[in-house]
């Protein structure tokens, strides 16, 4: 048999003119303008229907008297997707008959492809066998859902095509999550495409196989993937394919580093970097399509197992609400976050970084309907952006593992380019650097969210933050990256609202990202030149410990192999002399200020009445643009308060119960005129509503009142709050930390806390500091994105600091209960 059809080379379906015509196809350069196939899916599609003539040719020959059987391309050759070592993926399809005469012509069509060498994937089978089988196995189901005809009995094929169809959406509830396990077992093996510096450009994450499997779930009828773009990158991957096929003379889906260069020339690219990021860019789109489209299939199937109503009924509760706010303009429902039906993403400009933030926090993805009307209808961010802006940036990039599934979506829609255009830059970027798991974009990403997990070791985390998002944003410009990426953070921080002394310090975090790291594994740390070049090159404590924090979170972002207790021992002891040499430019603690004349009224006020009295404001930035109006900067909360036990809790539980957000807060205790007695607490907030409007002063006055003489029971009615709506997932922030600070002021105990921020959580620290019977002398209190730092100076009911082990006590008993 293996002499099959050589009588025939000259018309072409002998073995010798398909392979001449085959070879001409690969190998010669097509001219513009002729009738050549050009490279891409014409040259695809020309190889297939030549390979379908050559087929064609043999059937023909060897089905004479042979009835009922048709040849069918399965698999990527059914999608006429050939690349020039692909296998032939090949179906003889019979209704029964001569298993002799099936067999012989099995053998006139099987031998040829051997004899050329070719790679074939074959098999003979009746319409019932093949159903059966695909009934049995999932990829091969797959294969049949590509089914062509190529040659024989039309309505053969047809009538299979037809029945797997109609099976396929039978089982579509049950196959689908089959097919979802098997991409997720195949992306855990082969890594993400997107990433990979040798990637395989089939199987791995984002790969052809993923974009195959959702052309299952669309045949489906169940979901269908998100269309803009998909085509585009799955043809691209398809031509990176051909040229490493032809740049190898192999059947190899790997883009090994070696090949690089060839397979860019082969496709007319600049560099082997052009060519990887035009990959991690199709892989991007997608593993993206993929993600959203296996979130609709589990939405619909959950759907169609039990109707929510009745499943709440069934159980004997209450059927769940649809909707549950978020943030303002932000709500989720059945899973996802979604734009509430009165936001308008037009007339308010922060609403996709607030809609990001609370995603992220929640731990949830933004749904793609809801990304996609922002990014087509948001008005752009004003320059320098609003303070709530910079603030749901900084919750953002401090919600930990969510934010990488959250920035995915706002920079699939282009989102992210709009709100950092030196983004594209970095975009996709490949680092050539086998320390490096990430493309450069992905890096930045990563070390927001290990920084994010040092958030309680430093007093600035949005610095931090911010800082670990921009520290390689100088890559891909001349020169070093990290003094191009220097000038790029200093823009960048101005542009989304920092002051000039913030933006200094993330311009350093950025120009020095490297200096501790390479300082402390490649100098004599014994030399007083080396400790006092970090020094000067630093310049105060604060930025040091910052450095610090990011030098971690950037190496654990980079790889396995860039951190370990050898370096991390050696960078801790360099910061120890570093801050030794700084230690002289500690401050030497808060200076006591005037009060104001409203805060003068107020006290005495408070005193003449014997009740609090309480003053609120809207505070304003000045207008971005000439013609624009004042930006909120939040509602300015100012209460004084007849000294009192109690009144730091009692003020912080009335806010938590009318849902208002505390920005920032300082209490302290207001020496009074002369001639005017009593004491008075003077606290100054600056409060946002969590959604909603503002509540009136008269009803926050009558709370606090009635919190102040007991008659309130806060406690209890935040936990009921809390048990009326179901817990999310949502992120898992780091532990608590509540530090004692050492000489940090001569008149009181200074305490830390640095906490993920939350609803009631400065009255728990208030209830637990009178619990432990100390007294605050003064509060300072900063809620940074999603995380709060505050700083509570306390002293015995003498005035005078606490002892050592009594403060540390205290610290320990209030982090207990903090995490409790």
């Amino acid at each position: 048999m293996t002499g099959t059809g050589r009588n025939d080379e000259t018309k072409g379906s002998g073995p010798g003119g398909y392979a001449a015509a085959r070879l001409r196809l690969l190998t010669e350069e097509a001219q513009p303008g002729t009738e050549e196939a050009q490279p891409g899916p014409p040259r695809r599609a020309a190889l297939a229907n030549l390979t379908d003539g050559w087929l064609a040719g043999l059937f023909a020959a060897g089905a004479e008297g042979v009835r009922g059987v048709s040849l069918v391309a399965v698999g990527g050759y059914g999608r006429a997707e050939l690349s020039p070592r692909s296998d032939l993926d090949l179906l003889l399809l019979h209704e029964g008959g001569d298993p002799k005469a099936v067999a012989a012509l099995a053998d006139r069509l099987w031998y040829p492809v051997w004899d050329l060498g070719l790679a074939l994937d074959h098999s003979v089978r009746t319409p019932a066998e093949a159903r059966s089988t695909a009934g049995e196995d999932l990829k091969v189901q797959l294969g049949l859902l590509d089914a062509r005809h190529i040659a024989g009995d039309l309505g053969l094929t047809a009538a299979l095509r037809t029945a797997v169809l109609a099976d396929w959406r039978d089982q579509a509830p049950k196959r689908l999550p089959e097919l979802q396990e098997l991409c997720a077992e195949r992306a855990e093996r082969q890594g993400e495409l997107q990433y990979l510096l040798e990637p395989d450009l089939k199987e791995a994450h984002g790969g052809l196989r993923d974009a195959t499997a959702l052309r299952a779930v669309a045949a489906s009828w169940l979901a269908d993937a998100p269309r803009e773009g998909l085509a585009d990158a799955r043809r691209r991957l398809l031509d990176v394919r051909d040229a490493l096929h032809l740049a190898t003379g192999r059947a190899t889906d790997r883009l090994a580093l070696q090949e690089q260069d060839r397979v860019a020339a082969e496709l007319g690219m600049l560099d082997a970097d052009v060519l990887l990021r035009q990959v991690y860019e199709a892989a991007r789109v997608i593993a993206y399509a993929g993600d959203v489209t296996w979130r609709e299939v589990g939405r619909v199937l959950r759907s169609r197992a039990v109707r929510p109503r009745l499943r709440a009924l069934l159980s004997g509760g209450k059927p769940t609400p649809g909707r549950s706010p978020l943030a303002e303009g932000v709500v989720e429902q059945d899973g996802e976050v979604v734009l509430a039906r009165a936001a308008r993403p037009e007339r308010d400009p922060v609403l996709p970084l607030r809609a990001a933030a609370a995603a992220a926090q929640a731990g949830l993805p933004l749904s793609l309907h809801t990304v996609r009307r922002m990014a087509a209808t948001a008005r752009p961010l004003p320059t320098p952006w609003p303070a709530e802006a910079r603030e749901q940036l900084v919750t953002l990039l401090g919600s930990g593992r969510p934010t990488v599934q959250v920035w995915a979506a706002l920079e699939a829609e282009g989102l992210v380019n709009s709100l950092l255009p030196d983004w594209e830059r970095v975009r996709c970027r490949p680092q050539r650097n086998a320390v490096h798991l990430w493309t450069v974009d992905r890096h930045l990403i990563e070390t927001a969210v290990r920084a994010s997990e040092f958030t309680r070791r430093v007093h600035r985390p949005d610095l931090l933050l911010v800082a670990a998002l921009l520290h390689d944003i100088g890559k891909g410009r001349p020169g070093d990256h990290s003094v191009a990426g220097e000038i790029i953070a200093r823009g960048v921080a101005a542009r989304i609202g920092f002051d000039r002394p913030d933006v200094t310090v993330i311009a350093a975090l950025v120009r020095h990202h490297l200096l501790l790291v390479e300082t402390a594994t490649r100098r004599d740390l014994d030399d007083p030149a080396t400790v006092r070049a970090v020094a000067d090159a630093v310049g105060d404590r604060g930025t040091l410990e910052l450095l610090h924090a990011l030098t971690e979170a950037d190496a654990l972002a980079t790889g396995p192999a860039a951190w370990s207790s050898w370096r991390a021992s050696l960078v801790t002891d360099l910061v120890e002399r570093v801050s030794a040499v700084l230690s002289g430019d500690l401050p030497a603690g808060p200076e006591e200020t005037a009060p104001t004349a409203e805060q003068e009224r107020l006290a005495i006020e408070a005193v003449a009445t014997g009740a609090p009295v309480l003053s609120l404001r809207t505070r304003t930035e000045p207008p971005t643009e000439p013609s624009g109006d004042p930006e909120p900067l939040g509602v300015e909360l100012r209460i004084a308060v007849p000294g009192q036990e109690g009144v730091l809790p009692a003020v912080a539980g009335v806010l938590a119960l009318h849902r208002l957000t505390v920005r920032t807060a300082e209490l302290r205790a207001l020496a009074l005129p002369a001639g005017v007695g009593g004491s008075v607490l003077l606290l100054d907030w600056r409060v946002a509503a969590e959604y909603g409007s503002l509540p009136r002063t008269a009803r926050l006055r009558a709370d606090l009142v009635r919190a102040l003489e007991g008659g309130l029971d806060i406690a209890g009615r935040l936990a009921e709050r809390d048990a009326a709506y179901p817990r999310r997932r949502g992120v898992v922030a780091p532990s608590p930390c509540v530090t004692v600070a050492p000489a940090a002021s001569r008149h009181a105990t200074v305490i830390e806390v640095r906490a993920q921020d939350a609803p009631g959580l400065l009255f728990r620290i208030g209830r637990a500091l009178e619990d432990a019977g100390v007294r605050v002398r003064s509060a300072h209190v900063s809620t940074l994105g999603a995380n709060a730092v505050d700083a509570f100076y306390v002293t015995q009911e003498q005035g005078v600091p606490l002892p050592g082990d009594e403060a540390v006590a205290v610290a320990r008993k209030l982090e207990e209960t903090l995490r409790a």
